[in-house]
């Protein structure tokens, strides 16, 4: 069952986040810390109750909390813009645990009812290039790239003294 997160629900999510920091910072140690959150207790509790910025979990029929999917409304900014709403996935994350029984799946076609269902024109995240397992999922579940962001490493020693 997919539901709106609850305070209930936030040492949970921590473990969750952790485990996404862990993907997160074994494909870029020079930019994710090893261990934390990308969220503290009091952010969540401010999101949960943001209608723009909305928190779901997936939790299965004995009350395990397995998956979260973090979302955002967003507006098109600037002139050049067309005017248009999407959908974006801050988080998607399924417990290490439960990976390959289709929760990520079950989440993302729900991010896609909802980013219908709020008149959005489409969905959109971000990905690291390098977390091949998440570009493959999203690249299965129908997802092309709209834009890429490159960069160059200027002070590769900076990653050290951090």
């Amino acid at each position: 069952m997919i539901r709106r997160a609850v305070l209930a629900d936030i040492p949970r999510l921590q473990v969750l986040l952790g485990q996404i920091l862990s993907v997160h910072h074994a494909v870029r140690p020079d930019i994710f810390k090893a261990s934390g959150s990308k969220f503290s207790d009091q952010a969540l509790k401010e999101l949960m109750f943001n209608d723009q910025r909305p928190i779901f979990v997936y939790e299965d029929d004995k009350g395990e909390l397995l998956g979260h999917l973090f979302l955002m409304i967003q507006e098109a900014q600037g002139s050049a813009m067309m005017p248009n709403k999407t959908l974006f996935i801050d988080d998607l994350c399924v417990d290490e645990a439960a990976r390959g029984q289709k929760i990520g799946e079950t989440l993302y076609q729900f991010a896609c009812r909802k980013a219908f269902e709020w008149d959005c024109y489409n969905l959109t995240l971000n990905v690291w290039n390098a977390n091949a397992g998440a570009v493959n999922f999203y690249e299965r579940m129908g997802m092309t790239p709209q834009e890429m962001r490159m960069e160059t490493i200027i002070h590769p020693h900076l990653e050290n003294e951090q």
